[in-house]
């Protein structure tokens, strides 16, 4: 390796990893702040919580990789640049272009490890990443009882406090809780109404070792009980039967209610649910559904003809025909005629019902159709873009690598501005193209490619600049440029009066 290679691959390494880093960061922010009301209270332990940032972040990476190239090889030409050291090599007779090509080799490899990861990192990443998010949003808040309001998240309980008192922070025993009531409501589906209602002065809330149970410990209260008719007498804590069978009250002083917390907590879905999607699969397996999709849709489109038969009905003979034969062949017809004349109604009226019953037909069809149709389009553009991203990569390193040799600026300033156009341009043209794809508006083809299709013409022709010594961004050219024009029209406007002064 030459030390020209060297020192072009150790300025690039720095700023891409560290961009990486960041714009994956920025995009673990995005997913917080967008899915922060399903993190609130859910009791998140560290490893669920880090398995779920890991997976994300393993999502973004393809995103992330052609900014970060885009960046880095624009930082690295334009530092180059600034110290004078592009000058020296090109003195030296070393083109741009000899000078580009180990980040060329870098930015072709860097493509191809794009695409690997977007053909099997990604689509694993996607399973456990949106199983696991479907989860955590799912799962039921943590027990947050508020003065004055029912808490109803408990199955079969509603529970109101009317005051919580703080507990010391080595107290084991939890907030005292005053002013407890507790309706427990029926879950055999036999009875109906809140049948029993517990209320108590005080008593203490907390949860057993393996956070398995909530348990209530209640002092000085009364446990009240009503029994329907068909219902066996049940017996209360203390073992003493309803007087009657119909209502019992029983007092206590120190009482102890076990819930379970079976409903609250994470609970893994099945993976296999989540697997229908585009972004769960592979190239070939993307493939092998678009083929199975087309042929879905192909077979329907040809049955819908040979069903749609069946709602019509064929008259041979016309009204006006009829009546020319009654006028030729005597008055026997009129007979016929007007009995025709009673069955008009009944042959409208079903006329009627059968054209609105192929309509329901046609219509429900044509929306089949289109979603078989944009199903298709949905996976033929998942399988562009396990291409597409992997060349944008290369695309972002030419337009980089040739407008750091053209601004000659270095470090975090204008390079960091311009890296952000490009990739919010190369952004818009992407989310654009994939929404008229998926409705049909343009082939998909072209709707895939549509980013690299502008930028990469664009890079080719900044690299044309850039080895040509352009000075795009230099200030003086600019000047140079507008006071040329304003010569050019002083003239104009010059010779302009004279002619009208001689013609005149």
């Amino acid at each position: 390796m030459k030390k020209i290679d060297k020192l072009v691959l150790g300025s690039f390494w720095g700023p891409f990893f560290l961009t990486l880093g960041v714009v994956i960061f920025i995009f673990l922010m995005r997913l917080l702040m967008f899915y922060i009301d399903d993190f609130v209270s859910k009791d998140l332990d560290l490893a669920t919580f880090g398995r779920l940032l890991f997976y994300f972040a393993l999502l973004t990476i393809p995103t992330a990789l052609p900014l970060a190239v885009l960046l880095s090889s624009l930082m690295t030409f334009g530092n180059l640049g600034e110290f004078f050291e592009l000058t020296a090599l090109k003195s030296a007779g070393i083109s741009l272009t000899r000078a580009m090509r180990p980040l060329l080799i870098v930015a072709v490899g860097i493509s191809g490890f794009s695409f690997w990861f977007n053909n099997s990192v990604a689509p694993w990443a996607n399973l456990k990443g949106y199983s696991l998010l479907y989860d955590i949003k799912t799962a039921k808040a943590t027990l947050n009882l508020k003065e004055g309001i029912f808490y109803n998240d408990l199955p079969g309980y509603s529970i109101k406090v009317d005051q919580k008192v703080k507990a010391a922070e080595n107290s084991k025993t939890g907030d005292l809780l005053k002013g407890l009531v507790i309706y427990k409501h029926p879950t055999n589906g036999i009875e109906s109404g809140n049948r029993e209602i517990i209320l108590a002065d005080s008593g203490r809330m907390y949860t057993d070792k393996d956070r398995s149970y909530l348990v209530f410990q209640l002092f000085n209260g009364n446990d009240y009980q009503e029994y329907s008719d068909n219902s066996p007498i049940s017996y209360s804590s203390a073992g003493t039967p309803a007087k009657g069978g119909q209502f019992m009250r029983n007092g206590f002083k120190d009482y102890r209610l076990v819930i379970s917390l079976e409903s609250f907590g994470i609970k893994r879905t099945d993976e296999n649910q989540f697997e229908y999607h585009e972004y769960m699969k592979n190239l070939s397996e993307l493939s092998a559904l678009t083929d199975s999709l087309r042929k879905e849709y192909t077979n329907t489109s040809m049955s819908v003809a040979n069903t749609s038969r069946q709602y019509y009905n064929y008259q041979f003979k016309a009204d006006a025909v009829t009546k020319q034969k009654a006028i030729k062949d005597g008055k026997w017809v009129d007979s016929l005629l007007k009995k025709r004349a009673v069955a008009v109604p009944d042959l409208a009226q079903s006329a009627l019902s059968q054209a609105q019953n192929i309509l329901t037909y046609a219509t429900s069809n044509v929306t089949y159709l289109t979603e078989k149709e944009k199903n298709v389009w949905r996976y033929q553009l998942e399988s562009h873009h396990k291409f597409t991203q992997a060349f944008s990569i290369f695309v972002m390193f030419l337009i980089g690598a040739s407008m750091g040799a053209i601004i000659k600026k270095g470090g975090f300033g204008v390079p960091v501005l311009i890296a952000i156009v490009f990739f919010i341009f190369l952004y818009v043209l992407t989310i654009a193209g994939d929404k008229y794809a998926k409705d049909g508006l343009i082939w998909v083809p072209i709707g895939a490619w549509l980013a690299n299709i502008v930028l990469f013409p664009l890079g080719l022709l900044i690299m044309q600049r850039a080895r040509h010594d352009s000075r795009l961004f230099d200030k003086d050219v600019y000047i140079i440029a507008w006071d040329r024009l304003k010569a050019r029209w002083k003239n104009w406007s010059d010779s302009r009066s004279v002619s009208q002064s001689v013609s005149s």
